[in-house]
């Protein structure tokens, strides 16, 4: 059997906001409540399980999401609308920019916890 990653536990504020935000944002689903957990099934099988936790103990992450062209138009709408404060860069130094990195778009934001998410329309290197 190869190696693949089949979930990870995001701790955030609040379960449902944070599962809510990120599935509205990318046409996913939330998935029903399991114990602590409300999940989002990516498109690759992996599982995002949002769970709340304490603010002062969420240590923001980095989620990035590969994703076609059409749906970057759609979220990236969505994020404008939102008055979702977006970056070109990780470093937030590029304000109110996406990048054009290899060839694709890409754009830095964070979701509800503080967590910084990143979509892309081409992996690294491609």
């Amino acid at each position: 059997m190869s190696v693949e990653l089949n979930h990870t536990i995001v701790h955030c504020r609040d379960n449902r906001e944070s599962a809510g935000f990120l599935a509205d944002l990318l046409g996913l689903t939330v998935g029903d409540e399991w114990g602590p957990f409300i999940p989002v099934v990516l498109a690759n099988s992996v599982t995002l399980d949002f769970a709340t936790v304490p603010a002062a103990s969420i240590t923001p992450q980095h989620y990035a999401f590969l994703i076609s062209e059409a749906e970057f138009d759609t979220a990236f709408a969505k994020i404008k609308e939102l008055g979702i404060d977006y970056y070109a860069d990780p470093h937030q130094k590029l304000p109110g920019e996406i990048n054009h990195n290899d060839g694709g778009r890409g754009v830095y934001f964070p979701d509800p916890s503080g967590h910084g998410l990143e979509l892309i329309t081409r992996p690294y290197g491609g």
